[in-house]
C-alpha cells in the first residue's frame, strides 16, 4: 500500500485542496480513488501526475471542459504528440477568439473617439452662439 495514498496526502503532494480532488473526480478529470473496506479512498502516483498536468493545462488557458477532452491522451500516448496536437488546436482557437475580441474593442474605441469628438464639437459650437 506504499504507492497508494489517501486524499489528504494526494492533495498535499499535488498542491490542490481535497475539495478540488472531489470536484475533478466528479467531472471525470481524474479517476475515482479505489475504495477500501473501511470506506477510505486511495489514490496512486498517476493521480498526482494527472493533477499536476491539469494545473499545467489550466495555466495555458484551457477550461476544465477542454482539459477533460485532452487529459487522457497525455497518459495514453507516451510520445506526447497526440495530446500536444490537440492542445495546439485549442490554443489556436483561443487566439482566434482573442483576435476577434481585440478587433471588436478596437472598433468600440474608434466609435468612442468619434462620439467624443462629435460631442466636443457640438459643445464648442454651442458656446460660440
Amino acid at each position: 500500500m506504499k504507492d497508494r495514498m489517501r486524499i489528504g496526502d494526494l492533495s498535499e503532494r499535488a498542491g490542490v485542496t481535497q475539495r478540488t480532488v472531489r470536484y475533478y473526480e466528479k467531472m471525470g478529470l481524474i479517476p475515482p480513488g479505489e475504495r477500501e473496506g473501511n470506506g477510505q479512498h486511495y489514490y496512486t502516483d498517476e493521480t498526482v501526475a494527472r493533477l499536476r498536468k491539469i494545473d499545467q493545462l489550466k495555466k495555458l488557458g484551457l477550461s476544465l471542459e477542454e482539459i477533460r477532452d485532452v487529459i487522457d491522451l497525455y497518459f495514453m500516448d507516451p510520445s506526447g504528440v497526440q495530446p500536444k496536437q490537440k492542445v495546439l488546436g485549442i490554443l489556436k482557437q483561443h487566439l482566434a477568439e482573442a483576435d476577434q475580441k481585440i478587433e471588436g474593442l478596437q472598433q468600440f474605441r474608434t466609435d468612442l473617439l468619434t462620439n467624443i469628438e462629435r460631442f466636443e464639437q457640438w459643445l464648442k459650437d454651442a458656446e460660440q452662439h
